[in-house]
């Protein structure tokens, strides 16, 4: 399984339009190459270098096995079912570190599910999606972006 994104190289940097500091958009995300089975996916994007672990930055989930594109702006739609992230948004929240922190590293993983939904009430946040969807994770890729901010 592949996943890329169209707005930066893997490893490169991460253009300020999709962070705090531009206009908070969700990149665009192209994703392939999953395995037989799979009937949605799962969407997230981490940053492990937040100063007191992990941040959750992003949570998509129930996307249909036939969608392999997120389109630019796509974690701020109501249409995608999106669980709380570390902001306490149920939508996407772009990179944001503290000033003078250094580069952080941006985690765009997608995940083939073997099932079409997760039975999940509304308002979820990120750590029970992922516990919920766990058990069903047929095959990931991710891409990295990195952002800084001086």
């Amino acid at each position: 399984m592949h996943v890329r994104s169209p707005a930066f190289i893997a490893g490169g940097d991460i253009p300020v339009r999709y962070t705090c500091d531009g206009e908070d958009l969700s990149p665009p995300l192209e994703w392939g190459g999953e395995p037989p089975g799979t009937r949605s996916f799962l969407v997230v994007c981490d940053d492990p270098d937040a100063p007191h672990g992990t941040f959750h930055h992003w949570i998509a989930y129930d996307l249909p096995p036939g969608c392999h594109r997120l389109e630019e702006g796509e974690g701020g739609r109501a249409t995608t079912p999106q669980g709380r992230n570390s902001f306490g948004n149920t939508r996407y929240g772009g990179p944001c570190p503290p000033h003078g922190h250094g580069t952080h590293h941006y985690h765009f993983r997608v995940s083939a599910l073997a099932v079409d939904h997760l039975a999940l009430p509304g308002e979820t946040d990120y750590r029970a999606v992922i516990a919920a969807a766990r058990p069903h994770v047929l095959a990931e890729a991710e891409v990295v972006g990195c952002y800084q901010r001086a």
